[in-house]
């Protein structure tokens, strides 16, 4: 077996270790890289790659998009809703269903409201200790493309795409390019 000249020197760009330094995030990866090694679960891979990446890839998750994505989960009651990330509050759901919720953290708001609803919050060590196997789990991930700055990506003519302008008046990216008059019209 020869060596690949080509691609002698590429890094493989997946992370092997958060580049956080936060001591509690540090400890969880200890404690599921044990259990991603130890057990023979899937699940415990998975949490442990999603500790290892950076914020943006890390999207929030709302209380209304948890309840409507676990409405047909069969006995909901009895599992733990896992989210590697933020669980944040939403106004526009009027009443939070009793939830079991395992998470890396929770905004004041949202963590109230499950209390109330006589649900359940827990970090992601309680859960380790609850469910080693991740058994009886519905794991969920918050939309990453949920961000104001994707409107913008992709610009260019006939990509309908957000333009980074100051307002949308009528002073604003309205001349060549955007008349017949001034020029042509993409």
């Amino acid at each position: 077996m020869g060596i690949d000249i080509a691609r002698h020197h590429v890094k493989k760009g997946a992370r092997t270790a958060p580049k956080s330094e936060d001591p509690y995030l540090l400890l969880l990866v200890k404690l599921y890289r044990f259990l991603a090694r130890r057990t023979d679960s899937n699940f415990n891979k998975v949490i442990l790659h999603r500790l290892f990446l950076s914020k943006n890839n890390r999207a929030p998750l709302s209380l209304s998009r948890i309840a409507k994505e676990t409405a047909n989960t069969p006995d909901r009651d009895s599992k733990i809703i896992v989210q590697v990330g933020a669980v944040t509050d939403d106004i526009r759901l009027t009443e939070v269903p009793k939830l079991t919720i395992a998470a890396l953290r929770f905004t004041r708001g949202a963590k109230e409201r499950i209390l109330a609803a006589g649900g359940e919050t827990l970090t992601l060590d309680q859960l380790a200790l609850r469910a080693p196997t991740g058994s009886n789990t519905v794991l969920l991930r918050g939309v990453k493309t949920a961000r104001e700055a994707y409107k913008h990506f992709g610009m260019g003519p006939h990509k309908n795409k957000k333009p980074y302008t100051v307002s949308k008046g009528r002073k604003f990216e309205r001349a060549r390019g955007r008349r017949k008059s001034r020029g042509f019209k993409v």
